[in-house]
């Protein structure tokens, strides 16, 4: 079989594939779509050797965004710096210094007692159009961390609450200090 001959069945089985996809997701039922992604994921699951573990931004209050993730973040900007090709840069509130932390959808590693981690950044856009003079801005960010099965216990044990206390460090670090006096100004 020569290679233009392979070329052309290849294209062929992959339109063949992506008109059934298409096709299955204009008519088939919702359900019928959950149950297939809920067996397609045991499955995969056999044969995937990682663990994925996702930080959401805000917790279910919605109110304030979760600590975890705060501390992340911070502990992820202070760290991804040297590692990340694709930073953003923020100017901290009254100061000269600049912030620099990962935009969405960048991944950086980390290696922690000789194991190695992959943090990614992304969100979730909403799929559902509304029209609002005071639109709210429902993008769900995350942290999400992606790590080999056999290193569960270290990773959930040890090295997530390493990460939450030295991005509490850090957020310490850089708060800007208040200086107070009780001498009234007026002298």
């Amino acid at each position: 079989m020569a290679m233009s001959e392979m070329f052309t069945q290849l294209g062929s089985v992959a339109a063949g594939i992506m008109f059934l996809w298409a096709m299955f997701q204009q008519y088939y039922p919702y359900r019928l779509h959950s149950h297939i992604q809920k067996y397609s994921q045991k499955l995969v699951s056999f044969v995937y050797p990682y663990i994925q573990i996702t930080v959401q931004e805000y917790s279910a209050d919605r109110w304030k965004p979760s600590e975890a993730y705060v501390a992340i973040d911070d502990y992820l900007s202070s760290n991804s710096s040297s590692r990340a090709k694709r930073l953003k840069a923020d100017i901290i509130k009254d100061s000269q210094s600049v912030a620099l932390s990962m935009v969405d959808h960048e991944e950086v590693t980390d290696e922690f007692q000789g194991v190695k981690l992959w943090w990614a950044s992304g969100k979730n856009s909403p799929k559902t159009q509304s029209f609002s003079f005071y639109p709210a801005s429902d993008e769900k960010r995350y942290n999400c961390l992606t790590f080999h099965k056999r290193y569960r216990d270290l990773i959930v044990g040890t090295y997530l609450n390493h990460v939450i206390k030295e991005g509490k460090d850090i957020a310490v670090r850089k708060r800007q200090r208040k200086l107070y006096t009780n001498n009234p100004s007026q002298n």
